[in-house]
């Protein structure tokens, strides 16, 4: 069994590092769930929000018995400092909805999530609350239910979007299992041209968010560095109230 399970939102934000592994398609709850698969690691994506990637969680830790979970996917930047295109591998989890905390023994900087596509005034809000770096919307979740069960975590995110680019409204084409509605999202834009240039724009970086995370991803699941390795000792759980 792989010792690594990695929990993204979308396909699109790791179709490039998971286009040779082996799919297995397995149901769990009720729900059928698609597994990228190696010798190393298995990965799956959830959805977006919370919720999805709470379910996608279990799912994972019960199929598979992992002993590291990797969060991993967008997010946005909080600072100037952030830049698009970065990698983001934090030393401290925050969830906003309760203000709970985790702390990591590896990594670096603040990932901060929020239960919503966070808006400019937001992202302002949030890096002045938590002296946060980067804002996605799952990584306390996918946090929480490692920490439920004892399993090794750590979080690799991407940045997509600066902390001055303003979100047109997505949460309406979201739908309640997490999945990205881009067909209603195409036809809701094409009689409203003012949106274009946002929206490319975030197409754009957000290509290159991913190309980013895809190269770590690869990087990370080369065979070399899977002799001798335990992962759960490398990035253990750290402390904190989660």
């Amino acid at each position: 069994m792989p010792k690594v399970a990695i929990i993204a939102a979308l396909e699109r934000e790791v179709a490039g590092a998971v286009k040779n592994w082996r799919v297995s398609k397995r149901e769990y709850a009720g729900r059928r769930y698609k597994f990228y698969e190696n010798q190393r690691a298995v990965l799956v994506c959830g959805g977006i929000g919370a919720d999805a990637a709470r379910r996608a969680c279990e799912a994972v830790i019960r199929l598979y018995q992992p002993r590291l979970i990797l969060s991993v996917g967008l997010a946005g930047g909080l600072d100037a400092g952030t830049q698009v295109g970065s990698l983001l591998i934090p030393s401290r989890i925050v969830d906003a909805t309760d203000g709970s905390v985790l702390d990591l023994r590896e990594g670096q900087g603040t990932l901060v999530s929020w239960n919503a596509v966070a808006n400019v005034q937001q992202k302002a809000k949030l890096a002045k609350a938590y002296g946060a770096n980067a804002v996605d919307m799952e990584a306390a979740a996918v946090a929480r239910g490692a920490v439920a069960r004892k399993v090794g975590f750590m979080a690799v995110k991407a940045i997509s979007d600066g902390h001055d680019f303003e979100f047109p409204a997505l949460e309406r084409f979201i739908a309640p299992d997490g999945r990205f509605r881009s067909g209603a999202l195409v036809m809701f834009a094409g009689i409203r041209p003012w949106l274009w240039k946002k929206l490319l724009y975030l197409r754009r970086n957000s290509e290159r968010a991913a190309n980013t995370l895809c190269d770590w991803l690869e990087w990370y699941n080369q065979p070399a560095r899977n002799v001798g390795v335990d992962e759960a000792e490398l990035h253990p759980l750290g402390s904190g109230r989660h």
